[in-house]
């Protein structure tokens, strides 16, 4: 398992992660996108990402075998002031072909574990209710907050529910809040501001 640390190791990958982004929701797996998503839209999602991985905005970790990228997960990191403590888990995701080896949950961990390096402490999500995604978040651990209904339209362009949920992440810290500072980040024309530069 890697993680992509720059813009730049993200983007030699696009194509096959675009490969994988476009496998998954065609099997099914509510990520933002219908049936219909095409690699160029796919690779192009990708693209938009590098500028906040270079920003220390978004991590990403990544698997690989012989024929490329297996599955991958993000972290989204809260710049706001009073939210430098969370993130945001998004993108997790198993290619088809191998699937059943135990990597969505080996990469659920290692974004946990990335999560407390960082220094924080309580990690949120979204996924669609009643899916193997939920089954994964509940039995590693993850607390449900609620139930939204109609949320979000699967693959196919039906309404679903969606489930929220969170989970604290206890760090070397002792559950400190941490400390941000460094450079200032603009991505997509969005200034944010004081900007730590994440390991």
């Amino acid at each position: 398992m890697t993680r992509l640390r720059t813009g730049a190791e993200l983007l030699e990958l696009v194509d096959p992660l675009a490969d994988l982004l476009v496998d998954t929701v065609r099997a099914g797996a509510s990520l933002g996108f219908l049936a219909s998503l095409e690699p160029a839209a796919a690779a192009a999602w990708w693209r938009g990402a590098a500028p906040a991985v270079d920003a220390g905005l978004h991590a990403v970790w990544v698997t690989r075998d012989a024929a490329g990228p297996t599955g991958t997960v993000g972290l989204r990191f809260t710049e706001t002031p009073n939210g430098v403590h969370r993130a945001e888990l998004v993108k997790l995701m198993v290619h088809r072909r191998a699937r059943g080896r135990g990597l969505a949950r080996a990469l659920l961990a290692a974004a946990e574990r990335g999560a407390a390096e960082a220094g924080v402490r309580l990690l949120c999500l979204d996924t669609e209710t009643d899916s193997p995604a939920e089954r994964l978040y509940r039995t590693a651990g993850w607390e449900a907050a609620g139930t939204i209904p109609d949320y979000a339209a699967d693959p196919h362009g039906t309404l679903r529910a969606t489930t929220l949920f969170y989970k604290r992440v206890d760090g070397p810290e002792g559950g400190a809040v941490p400390v941000r500072g460094g450079r200032r980040a603009v991505v997509s024309g969005v200034d944010y501001g004081s900007c730590h530069a994440r390991r």
